[in-house]
């Protein structure tokens, strides 16, 4: 037993020098592979084929929108990171959390149908 304390993070090592050993050769094989042709398209900014237009000194102002949007996104791929426990352990928590997690569920969806009735979801 005393001798396997020395081996403990050997899996652990080897699985980090693999994942190393993978993105370094990747970044070498994708330089070396690639095609090598610049052009003043490939140096601009991506605008996902929209005309860049000039900003303000500032910056400009950015549509609060973009920023709801955003924050409806966390807040609904949260709940689904809370789904996962649950789902995983749902035969060994008995009937207290089967009604926790509809109550849970039945709380986002009343959030979801309010931002649903408001617009908050039309992309306009």
């Amino acid at each position: 037993m005393q001798g396997m304390t020395n081996y403990s993070y050997a899996p652990l090592l080897f699985f980090a020098a693999i994942g190393l050993f993978f993105a370094v050769f990747s970044v070498v094989a994708g330089a070396l592979a690639g095609p090598k042709r610049y052009n003043r398209a490939k140096a601009d900014a991506y605008e996902c084929g929209i005309q860049p237009t000039p900003h303000a000194d500032g910056g400009g102002r950015v549509p609060v929108k973009y920023y709801l949007t955003a924050m409806l996104f966390i807040i609904f791929d949260i709940e689904s990171v809370f789904l996962y426990p649950f789902a995983v352990s749902f035969d060994r928590m008995g009937l207290f959390a089967l009604v926790e997690m509809v109550l849970f569920i039945l709380t986002v969806f009343v959030a979801y149908a309010y931002v649903w009735r408001r617009g908050g979801l039309d992309w306009d």
